[in-house]
């Protein structure tokens, strides 16, 4: 299986087994990774019969001065910013993600947060015979996981997970 890392992260796999499929067919991403993986899928003439997007990164419903002020906090302190970043992502779970900071870049931060999900492209990949199912958490603090899930139900297999957050464990 192909996986696509989240942002900031490195190795964080291992968090989502329950929802990955040990298959040579299939691509899978967390957050940020989700698009990578996506645009990958969509861009692959490779066979690809199962793409798994865990929490995945969705801001389109935020308004630029959001994504303006997200680039001005990680510009002026990045390892604050990051260090806030990992605690939204963790909870409500509290998991340690120290050892798995691998910290991103401004670029990625911005291709992260200006990132557009196209309902067309969507459909496409689906049509190709690609399975997508989507996983959301409830208690997500990174992304606006109603939005997500109101954007992703209408076009493919989309998951909504009650008491967990943007890494898809609860509350402990």
């Amino acid at each position: 299986m192909l996986f696509y890392n989240g942002f900031s992260l490195s190795g964080e796999k291992d968090f989502f087994s329950d929802f990955l499929l040990q298959s040579e067919l299939c691509v899978a991403g967390f957050s940020y990774g989700a698009q990578k993986a996506f645009e990958y899928v969509y861009a692959t003439q490779k066979r690809v019969d199962r793409l798994i997007l865990l929490s995945p990164a969705f801001f389109q419903t935020q308004r630029p001065s959001f994504i303006r002020t997200q680039l001005r906090y990680f510009e002026a302190g990045k390892e604050a910013y990051v260090e806030q970043f990992l605690q939204n992502i963790s909870y409500p779970c509290k998991q340690d993600l120290e050892p798995f900071l691998h910290t991103g870049t401004k670029e990625e931060l911005e291709a992260l947060l200006t990132y557009r999900w196209d309902a067309d492209k969507i459909e496409e990949v689906a049509r190709r015979g690609t399975v997508i199912e989507v996983f959301l958490g409830a208690e997500d603090r990174i992304i606006d996981s109603a939005a997500a899930y109101d954007f992703f139900k209408e076009h493919v297999t989309t998951y909504w997970i009650k008491d967990a957050g943007h890494l898809l464990l609860e509350r402990e």
